[in-house]
C-alpha cells in the first residue's frame, strides 16, 4: 500500500537502512514499511524491547529498516565502545566518561523538550494513522460499484486492522487531530467507525462482533453513492419529496452491501442506522427492542459526527455541545445504556470542546483516556509560552485544577481564539495510554 507521509513522520526514515528480520536484535530503533495497518504493533517506528517482538517480525512479510543512530545494538553484536589496551591484550569494555554534573534548570529544560518532542511525535504518528485509515476507506468507496467484492475484503483488511490495535488489556486514549483535509465523506466513515468500535470494546463485544460493528459502521453510508450530490445530506428545507429520496439511502445502502457480500450482522448497521429507540426513525420505525446492539451504538455515534461535522460548517457544534443535545434532545430517540457509556467514555467534555478551567484560564481539549474521562487532556493558552512550546496538561495529574464550564470558540478573547486555534472540523484517532504507549515505544 502506498502511503504519502507527512514531513512530520520522516524524521526517522532519515537515516535509516534496510535490514534482513533474521538480523534484527534488542535495541534497534527499527522502522516497517507499509504502513500501520500492516502489522500489528501500535506505531510503525520503534525500539525493539523483546524477543516476541523480533519473532512477530520476522513472520511478516515485511520490508524492514533500522537506525542506527537511535539504536542500542547492531545486527549480531552489542554497540559497546571497547578498548584493546588490556595487560592480555584482550578486549575490555571502555569504561564510561562521567556526565557532567547537570543543573536543575537545565534538566527541567531537556525533560520538557523530550515531552514536547514526544508530543510532537505522537500527534502526528494518530494524524498519520487517521489519514491512512481515511485514503483506504475512500479505497472502498471507489471499487463499490467496479468490484464489489474487493471492496468488501478491502473494508475488512481495515477494519480487522482497527481491531487489532483495539483489542487487549490495554487503555487507550482518544486524541483530538489537527488536520482537516481530504474527504469528508471518508473522515465522516472513520470517525464513526473509530468510536463505534472503541464503544463496543467497552461494551467487551467479542472480535466477531467488533468487526461487524466496525464494517457496518464504515460503510454505513455507501447508499448515498446512489443518491444526487445535493440530497446526500438532510436539510431542514428539503420537501417531502426530497426527504423520502434521501431516506432512500439505507436501502441502496442494503442493496449494495448484499452484492458486496456482506454479513447479517454488518448489513443490520446499514439498514438501522437511522432507527431511533422510540420508533421515530426510518426507514422502517423500529424500536429499540428490535434494532441490534451494533445498529444502536452507531445510530447515536452518526448523530454525534452530524452534530459536530455537518454539511453546512456554520451550524457545527462543539462536542461539549453536542453530547449535551443527545443527552437532552435524544435521550428518548437512543439506547440509554449506549448512550450513557458514550458520554463515560468521551466525557462530558471530549476532545475538541473549548473550555474554561476552574483557574479561569481558557483551554481546548485535545484528548481524554477512554476509561478515565473526567480528567481529560487540555491545552491551556498561555500568553507567556509559544504555542509551539506548550505542552498539553493532564488534568488527572493536576489536583485542584478542573473544568469550570464549556464556551463556544467565537466567545473566546480573539488572543486566546488564535491561540488555542480550535480546527473546524472534529476528527478523533486513538492510541494507548500513558505507560501502555511508552511500553510500545522503548
Amino acid at each position: 500500500m502506498h502511503t504519502a507521509w507527512p514531513a512530520a513522520g520522516m524524521k526517522h526514515l532519515a537515516h535509516t537502512e534496510p535490514i534482513d528480520p533474521q538480523a534484527l536484535r534488542i535495541g534497534m530503533f527499527v522502522h516497517l514499511e507499509g504502513g500501520w495497518m500492516a502489522h500489528p504493533f501500535p506505531l510503525s517506528s520503534f525500539k525493539l524491547s523483546a524477543a516476541a517482538q523480533i519473532a512477530t517480525l520476522q513472520s511478516l512479510s515485511l520490508k524492514v529498516r533500522w537506525c542506527p543512530g537511535q539504536s542500542d545494538s547492531a545486527p549480531g553484536a552489542e554497540l559497546t565502545p571497547i578498548k584493546t589496551d588490556a595487560p592480555n591484550g584482550t578486549a575490555l569494555a571502555a569504561d564510561p566518561a562521567p556526565a557532567p554534573a547537570e543543573s536543575v534548570e537545565a534538566r527541567a529544560l531537556r525533560t520538557h523538550r523530550q515531552a514536547l518532542c514526544d508530543q510532537r511525535d505522537a500527534q502526528a504518528v494518530c494524524e498519520r494513522q487517521f489519514l491512512e485509515a481515511t485514503q483506504a476507506c475512500k479505497r472502498v468507496t471507489d471499487l463499490l460499484h467496479t468490484h464489489p467484492q474487493g471492496a468488501r475484503e478491502q473494508a475488512e483488511g481495515l477494519t480487522q486492522a482497527l481491531a487489532a490495535k483495539m483489542l487487549g488489556e490495554a487503555e487507550l486514549c482518544i486524541r483530538l487531530l489537527n488536520q482537516t483535509a481530504g474527504d469528508k465523506a471518508a473522515a465522516h466513515a472513520m470517525n464513526v467507525t473509530v468510536i463505534s468500535m472503541l464503544l463496543g470494546r467497552s461494551f467487551g463485544f467479542s472480535e466477531a462482533d467488533l468487526l461487524d460493528l466496525g464494517l457496518g459502521a464504515m460503510l454505513h453510508d455507501i447508499g448515498k453513492l446512489e443518491l444526487p450530490e445535493r440530497i446526500r445530506h438532510r436539510d431542514e428545507n428539503f420537501s417531502a419529496s426530497e426527504a423520502r429520496y434521501y431516506e432512500e439511502h439505507v436501502a441502496h445502502g442494503v442493496t449494495l452491501g448484499r452484492k458486496m457480500g456482506l454479513g447479517a450482522g454488518a448489513l443490520l448497521v446499514i439498514a438501522q442506522h437511522h432507527e431511533h429507540a422510540d420508533g421515530s426513525g426510518f426507514p422502517l420505525k423500529l424500536n429499540s427492542d428490535r434494532m441490534s446492539i451494533a445498529a444502536r451504538i452507531v445510530a447515536l455515534v452518526n448523530r454525534y459526527d452530524t452534530l459536530c461535522n455537518p454539511h453546512i460548517s456554520s451550524r457545527a457544534c462543539t462536542p461539549h455541545e453536542a453530547v449535551a443535545m443527545l443527552f437532552a434532545q435524544g435521550k428518548n430517540k437512543f439506547d440509554t445504556a449506549i448512550l450513557g457509556a458514550f458520554i463515560k467514555m468521551m466525557g462530558v467534555y471530549p476532545p475538541g470542546s473549548t473550555v474554561q478551567l476552574t483557574n479561569d484560564r481558557f483551554a481546548l481539549v485535545v484528548g481524554v483516556n477512554s476509561l478515565r474521562p473526567l480528567k481529560p487532556k487540555v491545552l491551556v493558552h498561555e500568553p507567556g509560552v509559544p504555542r509551539e512550546d506548550a505542552l498539553p496538561l493532564e488534568l488527572e495529574r493536576m489536583q485542584g485544577l478542573g473544568i469550570r464550564r464549556s464556551i463556544k470558540p467565537l466567545a473566546l478573547p480573539l488572543e486566546t481564539l488564535g491561540y488555542l486555534a480550535p480546527t473546524p472540523r472534529t476528527a478523533y484517532f486513538f492510541e494507548p495510554a500513558g505507560e501502555a504507549l511508552a511500553e510500545a515505544t522503548a
